[in-house]
């Protein structure tokens, strides 16, 4: 989410509007503040199921005035509503080249199938987990010592370069996808 917010200065073609997170606590919301970002919580908890939680979501970002969401460590799965409400406009970031290893526990995965590479995706989000198409990737080589920790703290950095790439590309109408190659 940083990275995002400071690549959108300038001539980037979008701005940061809100950072809205479902956890109270979450760092990015300080982090947000510090860079004079609004922020919202919606508590999930607070909600009686997904439909009504969507749903104060949603008022958010209509309040914001939001065009396009980004989504960055939310780790809640979305309705087809609020995905079909969103289409077109919502994109994430996920730990794995895709369409490998969709869900959790990616770095852990790819080591464990022996894959000689890994990486980071940014998709469009659709109504299926992980399954949007990929307008990003940037890939790294297994190294041999590596343990989901190791492997986890490579990737972060390509992350943070990627997804600021697709979003300015995509902005500006290009869904050509991003490769960023960082393999040995």
């Amino acid at each position: 989410m940083v990275a995002l917010a400071r690549d959108m200065t300038g001539d980037h073609p979008g701005r940061a509007k809100l950072v809205l997170s479902n956890v109270p606590q979450a760092g990015g919301l300080l982090k947000a503040s510090a860079l004079r970002i609004p922020t919202a919580v919606v508590d999930h908890r607070d909600h009686d199921g997904r439909l009504p939680f969507e749903a104060a979501i949603n008022a958010e970002l209509e309040s914001a005035r939001i065009d396009l969401i980004c989504l960055a460590g939310f780790m809640r799965i979305l309705t087809p509503e609020f995905t079909h409400r969103w289409a077109g406009k919502m994109l994430n970031i996920h730990p794995s080249l895709l369409p490998k290893y969709k869900g959790l526990h990616t770095h852990k995965r790819a080591i464990e199938a022996g894959d000689t590479e890994h990486g980071a995706s940014v998709h469009m989000v659709t109504g299926d987990l992980d399954d949007g198409p990929v307008l990003g990737q940037a890939v790294l080589s297994v190294r041999s010592d590596d343990t989901p920790a190791t492997l986890a703290e490579r990737v972060l950095p390509l992350e943070h370069r990627l997804y600021p790439a697709v979003l300015r590309r995509f902005l500006a109408g290009d869904s050509t996808p991003v490769t960023i190659d960082a393999r040995d």
